[in-house]
């Protein structure tokens, strides 16, 4: 049976690419979309559970806009689930740049001493129209420019990408700066680096690198997943991961970590990936 979350189909509406393969009332291409909010959750239902999150200028392919609520399933990831519709706007100004830095502020004039108008996480994308001083002007206002990169210009080092998020609380579902959790901090990292990556930690494990020996010398970049649980290797003696456990994204040593996760009820290491041979 196809993964309810990666299949864009309910009881009404389908993409048409399933035809055939599921029971829906149409069948429709969608129209593409774009997340004008800073954080946007993607639900399971409409005012149901979070089940991932989506960044300003996230791409969607919307398949059904009705009673104020959008049936989406994500550019990123495939990801499907409802976003509000006042949450999405049409894709009209294609982002050419994202957010590096931890988080930025979206300013309504060059100046960073005008009030600011949001606050934007890591992995946001914009469209920048030009430059003004130190600033980039986006459709949306005027953004830090040290802290936007071109989107072709990908980072070396999802591991660097992810130590921007220490400290940050833990958010089950979570995506950004605001809150993470364990599979969100993985594919921050993944994303930035050009490296396809599926959004929740079961579908990561399948999807990511290749499988080490037991034995292996873990190496930065390398991952370790539990059931329901994955974590960065920092260094062979160190994960950085967002866990329930501390409520944020840490740093905790390798020998500490693997007995008290299974030690929590989570059992043993299921598998440890390398993203580069």
């Amino acid at each position: 049976m196809s993964d309810p979350r990666l299949t864009p189909a309910n009881p009404r509406v389908a993409h048409v690419s399933l035809r055939g393969q599921v029971t829906a009332d149409r069948f429709t291409q969608g129209d593409a979309r774009q997340v004008t909010v800073p954080v946007a959750d993607l639900l399971h239902a409409p005012g149901g559970r979070r089940e991932r999150q989506l960044l300003m200028g996230d791409g969607v392919t919307c398949l059904e806009d009705r009673n104020g609520w959008a049936f989406v399933q994500a550019a990123r990831d495939g990801f499907v689930g409802y976003l509000r519709s006042d949450q999405l706007g049409q894709d009209e100004d294609p982002p050419t740049h994202r957010v590096t830095a931890r988080a930025t502020h979206l300013y309504p004039t060059p100046d960073f001493r005008s009030h600011e108008l949001a606050m934007l996480s890591h992995g946001a994308r914009l469209a920048v129209l030009g430059q003004e001083g130190r600033f980039a002007e986006t459709p949306q206002g005027y953004v830090p420019a040290p802290h936007l990169t071109p989107l072709d210009m990908l980072a070396d080092d999802p591991v660097a990408v992810a130590d921007l998020f220490l400290g940050t609380p833990y958010l089950w579902g979570g995506n950004s700066a605001l809150g993470i959790d364990c599979s969100g901090l993985v594919q921050a990292g993944c994303l930035a680096c050009g490296i396809a990556c599926p959004g929740d930690s079961d579908l990561q494990e399948t999807a990511l690198g290749t499988d080490l020996p037991e034995d292996a010398l873990l190496q930065r970049g390398d991952l370790l997943f539990w059931k329901g649980h994955v974590a960065w290797v920092a260094d062979p003696d160190t994960l950085l991961h967002a866990n329930a456990f501390h409520m944020a994204v840490v740093h905790e040593p390798l020998t500490q970590a693997i007995p008290r996760i299974a030690a929590q009820g989570d059992g043993p290491v299921t598998a440890r990936k390398r993203l580069k041979g």
